[in-house]
């Protein structure tokens, strides 16, 4: 067991080195079959629109046209079993093709098969990358899509997510909060249900729990001082958590008064993470970046804030244990 560990960390760190910002496109390395052991990889960090954002003309997204920063995918990730050689996404993004096409370069000599796609909730970075499954790109056959009743119903309702129901190239799995699905002997993932804008469906974050360690994914959610659940207890009863980091503080928006806007800021919940030990801290990866957060930007105030304060920033390629 020690000595899959060490190789997950060793592929993590080259993951990360190798993925750190340039001007070329992220480039993803092969890992073959190197490990037996499930594991998540983090295949996007951006907040729905991505980055850069159509029509900016802020120096935030105008350093990723001039090639002096990286961009990013919409938030997503991916949990893949090496075992079986499937794969299961969380959050069907717009940028679902380059996503897809990453997750076959990391096994290409025999590319994981698309076991499913699990929902959290009708946001455009969230479901719209159902499109390609449809007949005019993948003609898919019932590739199971998890998801919670109201967003079933949106799927089943609303046209064109509707031809992908009645054509067949989703199979609609009906998801219920905080009942697990088993989706291999050793992976189940649990609905887990959160405060946000519902205009078209509930909300959900995902938990993650393999053979041996678990995962908290909420990219999306109101204020946490909402919510039903204590974060900080959710944080100490997992092992690694993605959570909403879609602003960094107020103000970053002009002209806005950003405390309305219903998301917890990065500051904020640095804050109300304070009183966890280092190593609780250490857990927690924020994700589901906006354009204009600062966090994106390398070596920024921000970016070390984050990091001197204990906590990390999610990095596409990261791969996490399972």
């Amino acid at each position: 067991m020690k000595s899959n560990t060490l190789i997950f960390l060793f592929i993590q760190l080259l993951f990360i080195f190798t993925c750190s910002p340039q001007k070329e496109e992220t480039k993803v390395k092969s890992v073959d079959t190197f490990t037996s052991e499930p594991y998540i990889i983090v295949l996007g960090v951006a907040q729905d629109a991505g980055y850069p954002q159509a029509a900016c003309k802020k120096e935030c997204c105008q350093k990723v046209w001039s090639g002096q920063q990286e961009k990013k995918l919409v938030s997503c990730l991916a949990v893949v079993d090496p075992i079986s050689n499937q794969t299961w996404l969380l959050d069907a993004t717009p940028d679902f093709k380059e996503q897809l096409h990453r997750l076959e370069q990391l096994n290409a000599k025999n590319p994981f098969n698309l076991a499913g796609i699990f929902l959290t909730h009708a946001h455009i970075g969230h479901y719209t990358g159902l499109m390609h499954l449809g007949h005019e790109v993948m003609g898919a056959k019932n590739i199971p899509v998890y998801s919670m009743p109201r967003m079933q119903d949106f799927l089943t309702n609303n046209g064109p997510w509707s031809q992908l129901v009645s054509f067949k190239n989703i199979k609609l799995v009906a998801l219920e909060k905080e009942t697990p699905i088993q989706i291999t002997e050793q992976i189940s993932i649990t609905p887990i249900q959160v405060p946000h804008r519902d205009e078209f469906s509930e909300t959900v974050g995902f938990s993650i729990k393999g053979p041996n360690k678990t995962a908290l994914f909420i990219p999306d959610i109101d204020k946490w001082h909402l919510w039903d659940k204590d974060i900080l207890k959710e944080i100490q009863a997992t092992d690694f958590a993605f959570l909403d980091g879609t602003f960094f503080e107020n103000g970053e928006i002009p002209g806005r008064d950003m405390s309305q806007i219903p998301h917890p800021f990065i500051s904020e919940s640095m804050d109300v993470f304070s009183t966890l030990t280092d190593q609780n801290k250490a857990k927690v990866h924020f994700i589901h970046f906006n354009h204009t957060n600062p966090v994106l930007q390398d070596n920024s105030k921000a970016q070390q804030t984050v990091q001197q304060k204990g906590f990390n920033i999610a990095k596409e390629m990261q791969i996490i244990p399972l």
